[in-house]
């Protein structure tokens, strides 16, 4: 804890509020809520937390608050906040997902599609489905069963006509009043009046089948196991035919898990599953992730909501503006219960694997650092060169946060000031070139630098950075084998090979970063050399654009038949005189150095063209 933080722990007010957490970039990491700022802020750097707090301790270099007049206020104040900073650490609790609906358009002549927004244009809407696939496939059985409109064309029948999924009313001036028939139909069968429609369907199958329509049968067969599956009954039931959703939620190892059950028509109809770290009062994150699960209407608010009874209920209410129970007995009370064992559930099921995949990502840069005896690198930068024999010559950059990829970041550097293959040098302007930006736009500094490459390169690197630019950030380089694969990490003022055992998942770490700088600095290479190698013949002619050169290498198929050529030939297509000989000099440049240009052949063109205009003159 530095002294910036100390001086600030003492001042801080018994208020309620928000904090902000930053790092060394003045980055904003976390943003949280308390009732009381003194307490809750003083927690974090004091006593002991899990290994997911320390990890955000240990990245805290300074803070901010807000106080503000109630516990409901911050709660609010914080959702803002969190959704204007994106915070690293509080990403996980924001839910960007908008789930699909079915809609009934409000038409003389219905359609029947699946839509993400919730327009008040008084069209009928069922869901949400937060399986699209289940919205999909419900949609399906509905063009089936009720062949609604499909097309706008007036003149004749569509593709779906002939499917029998369409009665193309603007053709046949169905009667309205048969589609105000389906669209009840398609209420009642969203509402649970289905099994009559089953009985329907079993029936013309048996038909079917007596009459040896087997494929007809076969058809009828899907649509009902379609239904079956579709619309299941659910156990938890309501009769009064109320759109609900039910929070649950579970706790451990600095996790949670927030279980939404989806309630419609009565039944439940699909769940939705989320799972953070979260770094406060456990209570208060639900609240969080509550405000923030219907912001921006990402989800629709139902007529009522239900929450486990330890949720501060004028809070979710403030949050909401809805009807939001806490239930004591009944169904109702059996469905929170049910959202909170599931989310225990989950919490169990998904620990193995979360903790697999933090083994191979931050556990491993926190076990690189250790191993290099500097600050956990939670920001790599990694370089490599390419070129062939000094040709278009290239540098990459890839970028590795907490031992992920961050594509976004990546970056390609042609080299500008160094002729021949100088690698070293190379390096040098790209080291510089990068960096100085860096200080010059306040971007944020990696904890470690690595180069493909060994000694060499990396002095090159920290010549730039100490000597050129100031910096202090470590340096490695990463030696490959005689097979090409990641062999030594080598680090240290003598630059001597840090001991890593080759199946650990920092050894893994380092492999996978060395092979990603490496695959998106030959990719860029190969991009450059292609565009040279077809742009350093034909570019730089005088009167040949893009277009006119397209149209040559269409015609000739390549350099070498367009070459062969003669300057009579390369006019074709409307190629302009002067151009074609500019082609014809540039391709032919020995003739040139023996006198034998083409401009004799271009004056035999231009006479023959005389010639033949005389004599068209003379017969007219």
């Amino acid at each position: 804890m530095n002294q910036t933080i100390k001086n600030k722990l003492a001042l801080l007010p018994d208020q309620p509020g928000c904090y902000l957490m930053k790092d060394k970039n003045g980055t904003i990491i976390y943003v949280g809520k308390a009732k009381i700022l003194k307490n809750r802020v003083r927690s974090y750097f004091t006593g002991s937390h899990n290994t997911k707090t320390e990890r955000l301790v240990s990245e805290i270099v300074d803070f901010e608050y807000i106080v503000t007049e109630s516990n409901i206020e911050a709660l609010l104040l914080e959702i803002n906040l969190i959704h204007k900073n994106d915070p690293k650490y509080n990403i996980m609790l924001k839910d960007d997902k908008s789930y699909p609906f079915i809609k009934i358009t409000n038409e003389k002549y219905p359609r029947l599609m699946i839509t993400r927004k919730v327009l008040k244009d008084k069209a009928t809407y069922f869901g949400p489905y937060p399986d699209v696939g289940a919205a999909n496939e419900t949609k399906k059985i509905l063009d089936r069963l009720f062949p609604l409109r499909k097309c706008s064309n007036k003149k004749e029948p569509c593709l779906y006509y002939h499917l029998g999924q369409c009665l193309c009313p603007y053709v046949f001036h169905t009667d309205p009043q048969v589609f105000k028939t389906m669209v009840e139909e398609i209420k009642g069968f969203f509402n649970g009046n289905y099994v009559q429609l089953e009985k329907t369907l079993e029936e013309k199958m048996q038909l079917a089948a007596e009459n040896l329509e087997f494929e007809k049968a076969a058809e009828l067969r899907d649509q009902i196991k379609s239904i079956e599956t579709v619309m299941t009954r659910q156990k938890m039931t309501n009769a009064d035919l109320i759109d609900r959703d039910v929070f649950g939620y579970g706790v451990d190892k600095g996790w949670m898990c927030v279980q939404v059950f989806f309630v419609r028509q009565g039944k439940l109809i699909q769940r939705d599953v989320s799972m953070f770290p979260f770094y406060n009062d456990a209570e208060e994150d639900f609240l969080t992730f509550l405000g923030q699960f219907y912001q921006n209407n990402q989800h629709i608010i139902p007529k009522e909501v239900l929450v486990p009874n330890d949720i501060e209920l004028a809070s979710a209410e403030a949050l909401l503006q809805t009807k939001v129970l806490q239930p004591q007995r009944g169904q109702k009370k059996q469905l929170v219960e049910l959202a909170n064992k599931n989310a225990h559930v989950a919490l169990g099921e998904k620990f193995a694997l979360i903790d697999r995949k933090e083994d191979r990502t931050i556990g491993a840069v926190e076990r690189l650092g250790d191993a290099m005896q500097i600050p956990t690198p939670t920001r790599i930068e990694a370089f490599d060169n390419s070129n062939i024999m000094g040709t278009s010559p290239v540098a990459a950059m890839v970028v590795f946060i907490d031992g992920k990829p961050y594509k976004n970041e990546y970056r390609k550097y042609k080299i500008k000031t160094v002729k021949g293959p100088d690698d070293y040098a190379s390096m040098r302007e790209v080291i510089y070139r990068r960096y100085s930006r860096v200080m010059k736009e306040n971007l944020p500094v990696p904890d470690l630098i690595l180069i493909d490459g060994g000694k060499g390169q990396v002095d090159a690197a920290q010549e730039v950075l100490i000597n050129q630019l100031g910096l202090d950030i470590p340096v490695a380089g990463l030696a490959k084998n005689d097979q090409h694969k990641t062999s030594e990490l080598l680090f240290g003022p003598e630059l001597a090979v840090v001991p890593l055992k080759r199946n650990s998942t920092e050894f893994f770490l380092l492999q996978r970063i060395q092979d990603e700088v490496h695959r998106f600095a030959i990719t860029f290479h190969r991009q450059v050399r292609s565009k040279n190698t077809f742009a350093s013949v034909l570019d730089d002619i005088e009167g040949l654009g893009p277009k006119r050169k397209k149209f040559l290498l269409k015609e000739f198929k390549s350099l070498k038949k367009m070459k062969e050529a003669s300057l009579e030939e390369l006019t074709i297509g409307g190629i302009p005189q002067k151009v074609a000989l500019n082609v014809y000099q540039t391709l032919h440049p020995e003739e040139k150095a023996t006198g034998e240009t083409a401009d004799q052949e271009a004056k035999a063109m231009e006479k023959n063209s005389t010639v033949v205009a005389e004599d068209a003159a003379t017969k007219a």
